[in-house]
């Protein structure tokens, strides 16, 4: 069994930085490709990045150039550094699996809020 907690979230004005960290732990040796999601109220879930074992990164267009995701597989953690922030970056992150094939039991997330 796998658990992840992600964690990092918190209030940021807009233009501002954070950076959100999953570790991963349990029954696991090395991150392989891993996502993250966010989900906003009222909206659907949506991958905003991922990187696969061999570091190769994907990024939804609404983040591209402003979030970077990263990983260290000797702490099994995964990384989110997000810069330039805009409100409708507003939502409760997580971190799985890529779409596709399987997921882990979802975490708590972190929550993000961007103001103004």
């Amino acid at each position: 069994q796998v658990q992840l907690v992600e964690s990092g979230g918190g209030l940021v004005q807009a233009g501002g930085s954070l950076t959100l960290s999953c570790v991963a732990s349990g029954s696991i040796i090395m991150i392989h490709s891993m996502g993250w999601y966010r989900q906003a109220p009222g909206k659907q879930r949506e991958l905003v990045a991922s990187i696969t074992a061999g570091s190769s990164t994907y990024y939804a267009d609404s983040v591209k150039g402003r979030f970077t995701v990263s990983k260290d597989n000797a702490k099994l953690t995964l990384y989110l550094q997000m810069n330039s922030l805009k409100p409708e970056d507003t939502a409760i992150y997580y971190c799985n699996a890529p779409p596709g094939r399987f997921y882990y039991e979802w975490g708590q997330g972190t929550q993000v809020t961007v103001s103004l």
